[in-house]
């Protein structure tokens, strides 16, 4: 598996380091993953576009997470440093032979962050999502988000170090629900821009139509009144050919009856050309209909757009409360477990002095 997605992916920046995890059980000791030091490296998903931190101990990968821009290199000493995975639910920390080493990776870390950071707004920018799939993610990722705010919290009374881990653990969880609500709020506003470009494109094109149609009316109308102009020539000349042939004249009046039936026949071809003009002109009409229903869907579309980006900012309201509720109701529930350990504290040094003074009374 991992000798694959070495071939699939690019290594940027690779150091030695004694490997550690957090304990899952007490959430303060450190365990080693790894006996003696490991190759840690950066590698970058050109197909995926994302980076990672990946180290192998001989056929088992120590360490693969991937970086994402809420995540914080913490140096904690000087050789020593950790970092936060909220997918794996864990804590890496890293241990290096001398302080450069750990300054390099630190920097390193951070210079991969902004690199994640910035390829997920990339992919945000390209990123274009149907409607239909908008409406069904976005029920979908509240009633997600609800059922896990509505879950109860973990209580736990393993010391001030325990108390702390849970506390990063937490904020780390809603940064990340943050960024997902960010991230939803951006995919609606690109399909908004797009069905704005879109309804501009229309306008433009219905201007130029309109402009098109009005220019065309104009030439219609003068173009009737040629008609009507040849049509009338056309009959004067029938008479006027008419009148010859009854009189059946000679001479001069033959090459005048050759230069009217002439002219006579242009007249006919000239109408035959402007019905065909007439005949495009009112395609052209349809077409500019057409275009006008297509500007009303598009204005109606994005009104569904708005209305549904109002939807999505009511929820995430609700949602952020349901954080603040959330964070209260944990903050005031750590509270009560520490007043609860102050009050066992207190029975137990009552419950000590009373032993005392049993063991005193039975030995008078």
């Amino acid at each position: 598996m991992y000798p694959h997605h070495r071939e699939r992916e690019q290594p940027i920046f690779s150091a030695r380091a004694h490997v550690f995890q957090i304990d899952p059980n007490t959430k303060r000791n450190w365990i080693p993953a790894s006996k003696h030091a490991v190759t840690v490296s950066f590698f970058y998903d050109g197909n995926r576009n994302v980076y990672r931190i990946i180290s192998v101990g001989g056929t088992k990968a120590i360490i693969n997470c991937t970086i994402t821009p809420s995540m914080t290199f913490t140096r904690t000493s000087q050789k020593f440093g950790q970092w936060a995975d909220s997918r794996a639910n864990t804590v890496y920390g890293l241990g290096f032979a001398t302080e450069q080493q750990l300054h390099q990776f630190s920097e390193r870390f951070k210079e991969v962050k902004e690199a994640a950071r910035l390829a997920r707004e990339k992919s945000q920018d390209k990123m274009e999502l149907a409607n239909t799939a908008l409406s069904i993610a976005a029920p979908q990722f509240s009633q997600d988000l609800s059922d896990e705010l509505q879950s109860p919290p973990v209580m736990c009374v393993n010391g001030p170090e325990d108390k702390m881990f849970r506390s990063q653990s937490a904020d780390i969880t809603l940064s990340s629900e943050k960024e997902r609500i960010k991230k939803m709020l951006s995919e609606g506003s690109i399909c908004e821009m797009n069905l704005e470009a879109e309804l501009f494109t229309l306008q433009d094109s219905n201007s130029k139509l309109v402009a098109a149609l009005h220019e065309a009316n104009n030439n219609v109308e003068q173009w009737k009144k040629q008609l009507v102009a040849y049509q009338d020539e056309t009959e004067r000349l029938r008479d006027q050919v008419a009148d010859l042939e009854a009189h059946g004249g000679h001479g001069p009046s033959d090459t005048l009856k050759d230069e009217l039936t002439r002219s006579l026949e242009e007249l006919e071809a000239l109408l035959k050309a402007k019905d065909e003009e007439i005949h495009i002109l009112q395609n052209k009409k349809e077409e500019y209909h057409e275009m006008e229903q297509e500007r009303e869907e598009a204005i109606h579309r994005l009104q569904e757009m708005e209305m549904r980006n109002l939807e999505l900012e009511r929820r995430v309201q609700n949602v952020e409360q349901n954080l603040s509720a959330s964070l209260e109701e944990r903050d005031r529930t750590e509270s009560e477990v520490q007043r609860a350990i102050e009050i066992l504290d207190v029975k137990i040094f009552d419950l000590n002095d009373l032993r005392q003074s049993l063991v005193k009374l039975i030995d008078k």
